[in-house]
């Protein structure tokens, strides 16, 4: 298993794939939520197993030096086997290794215990996506 973090059009194309996957055929998301104009100035990461596309998340940085973790997607053949945690430990890591303050995420409630592993800190209920009610959690970045 290989990630790669980037931002180039082969990266995007590939994590859009996965998420038009996951979140449209899947759960049923409008793809007009999911492609909401961030991907061109987001950093992705892409999660592959012998050249295939298998697990994407994308952090977007906002110019105050915090960012926002999204678009946690992994194909259903590799769920339940730690992907999508080694992708959001990669996006957590890039951010600290690149100055990242905080990360903000929009999950969806049921993955509230999921993320408070990882350190975020539930914040409040946010908009319901689809028939998904979404928290709001957040992330301080340790400096060491």
């Amino acid at each position: 298993m290989e990630i790669t973090i980037g931002n180039d059009f082969e990266l995007i194309r590939k994590a859009k794939s996965i998420r038009y996957q996951v979140f449209t055929l899947e759960q049923q998301i409008p793809t007009e939520l999911d492609f909401d104009g961030l991907d061109e100035e987001s950093i992705h990461a892409l999660v592959t197993k012998q050249g295939a596309s298998i697990a994407t998340a994308r952090l977007n940085i906002k110019e105050d030096g915090s960012s926002i973790l999204a678009r946690v997607a992994v194909t259903e053949a590799y769920r339940g086997v730690g992907v999508a945690s080694k992708v959001v430990q990669a996006l957590m890591n890039h951010a600290q290794n690149i100055g990242i303050q905080s990360i903000e995420i929009h999950a969806h409630g049921y993955l509230k215990s999921y993320y408070e592993r990882f350190g975020f800190e539930f914040i409040k209920e946010v908009e319901i996506v689809g028939e998904h009610q979404l928290i709001e959690m957040r992330h301080q970045i340790m400096r060491t």
